[in-house]
């Protein structure tokens, strides 16, 4: 990483000349001359002075740019799993999204179909029923959705989803911390 044209770039960005970034980092004009020159390299101490100055730290700087991360996924890149008992589909529209913060899913419930009942754990449940109806099943409380409405929870209790008993239904399910 070339540190002295990365910084030059940002001060350049931030509007400032070489006298601006010294006079606000309380360095001098041929001291930042020379760093974005790449003739002397900053302390650490001095290289977060100067970064503070342009707006922006460490491990911001030293990131890498990865324009190759996937943004838009497509059917190819779900992973599905079927569980004729339950009469159930779940895909994984997201891949690998385990790992992340969040956790989509789409469930596809045939008439009658339902989910495993999961126990209580940390997080929120959020969904959005796309197609069909549901009952929620959260402790003793049962809940009902239909197309085109969404469902909240906290699930501190046991709980499940089925579907209507003559149309099935499919929808969006998205669990934070990943949990399905």
């Amino acid at each position: 990483m070339n540190i002295g044209s990365k910084i030059k770039a940002l001060r350049v960005l931030n509007g400032l000349t070489q006298e601006d970034l010294a006079d606000r980092a309380e360095l001098s004009k041929g001291f930042i001359s020379q760093v974005e020159r790449n003739l002397t390299s900053p302390s650490i101490a001095t290289l977060i002075d100067i970064l503070q100055c342009l707006g922006t730290d460490l491990p911001e700087f030293f990131a890498e740019e990865t324009h190759d991360e996937q943004i838009v996924f497509k059917a190819a890149d779900y992973f599905e799993k079927i569980d004729p008992e339950l009469k159930n589909k779940i895909e994984w529209i997201i891949p690998n999204a385990q790992k992340n913060i969040m956790e989509p899913i789409r469930l596809t419930l045939e008439p009658g179909g339902s989910t495993y009942p999961d126990n209580p754990h940390e997080g929120e449940e959020f969904g959005y029923v796309l197609m069909g109806s549901i009952t929620i099943h959260l402790g003793s409380r049962t809940i009902r959705a239909k197309k085109g409405e969404s469902f909240y929870f906290t699930p501190n209790q046991r709980h499940y989803i089925t579907a209507g008993e003559k149309t099935g239904a499919t929808l969006i399910w998205v669990s934070t911390p990943p949990s399905f």
